[in-house]
């Protein structure tokens, strides 16, 4: 052993045999840095079975869509085959067609977790063989109505055949998504379970740390450890700042995308019921179609006969009711289209690309030119920057608040709206969309972004959702939108957006 080494080796041992101020701080250290290992290992394989549970739970997830998925898409089918039968439109029967290729999409999910889980397998497999019972079914009544058997095709449903099985398929696909629920809720469970267990393991680890450095700090000079326990505490701090942010940035980005994938499934799951109302009035079109016809014969040839009130259900009470009806449901699509365009927003990858706001601006005002042409309102075009944003998102906010203004000037007077920007010194460009329109109440400059939320004299078309669309869009791009506005004079719209817009691989803002 040289000696150098040797005698640094000697001045070691010596120092750990010599009792004294040194040795005990060594010792505390020691002690210290053994326990944070241990709750690093302990943390390390806690959050790794956490991880694990995770992805269990969205296994067990998409398990669950899939089977709602071959219930959902047989549902469909057997609308669209229902509307093939009495209205005869090729269209119906490829809606139909389409049903059937999602329900053998969703199966081919189900066949591959089925052959790793012996549990599930024999649920996915009654599905299976219900649901191609089910499509069997179909493709009869379908290949009848085709060849224009259609009464052949309606007594073959009115067995009840296909209602069975569509009632044991709603039944199969329960189980699967009780058995999925019952191991998901123990997933979940055991993973909450974990990440507790690392709570109370980083805790009391905290603890004894803290109880060892305040042992470190005593046997140093005051001065000394006054200024490392501030120091050491700040680092902490902060630390846990981080922590926290990043930690509660991820659960409110997780929560956004639970709400837009819940906005998109609750949209598609309100078609089901919509198509069949919007079906059956049609069919009850077409029955009072009949009625009218049968009254004008009875009419014709035995006026006694006839009840005015007969007469009247007939040709105005029940046209009337199914026009309400009809109105409904089509307000009632727009809805849903309006919840999808949303949800699809959301989740859409951002492009960053540098835009010329002015040029931008310029295809907004030509997009209304026959709306403010009509109306003989002008559109003015100011200065405006150019920014590095997503384009597409960019014109559809732009093209939104035009579209606003345009919509609500006052007819009283001629229409006047200008379009203009800056760069702010906070880093951000400011776009001011004003107009001299009816203005809006102080009451009403919030609730005008809120969704199917308008203000004042509702005389105007739409569903109140331009507006929300571009809050939700602004802060999508890292900025916001607001107003001032008032009542009878006009309002000032503020697209605030950064000048260049930061996105991570995936195409969601940094």
């Amino acid at each position: 052993m040289p000696a150098t080494l040797r005698a640094r080796f000697d001045a070691f041992r010596r120092f750990l045999n010599t009792p004294g101020f040194g040795r005990r701080v060594v010792l505390l250290l020691v002690i210290a840095l053994a326990l944070k290992l241990a709750v690093n290992v302990t943390a390390f394989v806690i959050i790794d079975r956490t991880a694990q549970q995770d992805a269990l739970s969205r296994s067990f997830q998409e398990i669950r869509r899939a089977s709602r998925s071959v219930l959902i898409g047989v549902l469909s089918a057997e609308t669209a085959q229902r509307a093939y039968l009495l209205t005869g439109e090729a269209a119906r029967e490829a809606e139909a067609m389409e049903g059937l290729r999602e329900v053998d999409r969703a199966l081919m999910v189900l066949g591959t977790a089925a052959s790793r889980d012996a549990d599930l397998a024999p649920l996915v497999e009654e599905v299976r063989a219900t649901a191609r019972d089910k499509a069997q079914e179909l493709g009869v009544t379908l290949d009848l109505a085709r060849s224009g058997r259609v009464t052949d095709a309606v007594r073959v449903m009115a067995t009840g055949q296909g209602q069975a099985l569509t009632d044991r398929l709603r039944s199969g696909v329960g189980a699967i998504d009780d058995l999925v629920g019952r191991r998901l809720a123990a997933a979940n469970s055991a993973s909450t379970n974990g990440l507790r267990t690392v709570g109370v393991v980083n805790g009391i680890s905290s603890v004894l740390i803290i109880s060892l450095a305040i042992a470190i700090f005593w046997l140093l000079r005051t001065y000394i450890a006054d200024m490392r326990h501030k120091q050491l505490e700040l680092d902490r701090l902060n630390a846990g700042l981080e922590d926290q942010v990043r930690d509660r940035t991820l659960a409110l980005t997780r929560a956004n995308e639970e709400i837009q994938r819940f906005a998109y499934i609750v949209s598609h799951d309100l078609r089901a019921p919509l198509v069949n109302v919007m079906g059956y009035t049609s069919e009850l079109q077409s029955a009072g179609k009949a009625l009218e016809a049968q009254l004008a014969a009875v009419e014709a040839k035995s006026p006694k006969l006839v009840q005015p009130d007969a007469v009247a259900a007939i040709r105005e009470d029940v046209p009337e009711a199914i026009g309400f009806i009809r109105a409904s449901t089509e307000k009632m699509d727009r809805l849903i289209n309006a919840i999808l365009r949303l949800s699809r927003d959301g989740r859409r990858a951002l492009h960053p690309e540098k835009i010329d706001l002015k040029t931008l601006a310029s295809g907004a005002a030509a997009a209304v030119h026959h709306q403010t042409d009509a109306q003989g309102a002008e559109i003015e075009i100011g200065d405006l920057p150019t920014i590095e944003s997503d384009r597409l998102t960019v014109e559809q906010l732009l093209g939104n608040l035009v579209d606003n203004a345009v919509k609500y000037l006052d007819p009283g007077r001629p229409g006047r709206i200008r379009i203009e920007g800056a760069h702010r010194p906070d880093g951000m460009v400011e776009i001011r969309v004003t107009d001299n329109g009816r203005g809006i109440a102080d009451r009403d400059l919030e609730r005008i972004f809120e969704l199917f939320r308008r203000a004042g004299k509702q005389d105007r078309p739409g569903e109140g959702l331009g507006l929300a669309f571009v809050r939700n869009g602004a802060r999508r791009l890292g900025g916001d939108v607001e107003v001032t506005s008032v009542a009878g004079e006009g309002s000032t719209f503020s697209l605030i957006l950064p000048r260049r817009l930061t996105v991570t691989a995936s195409g969601e803002p940094a």
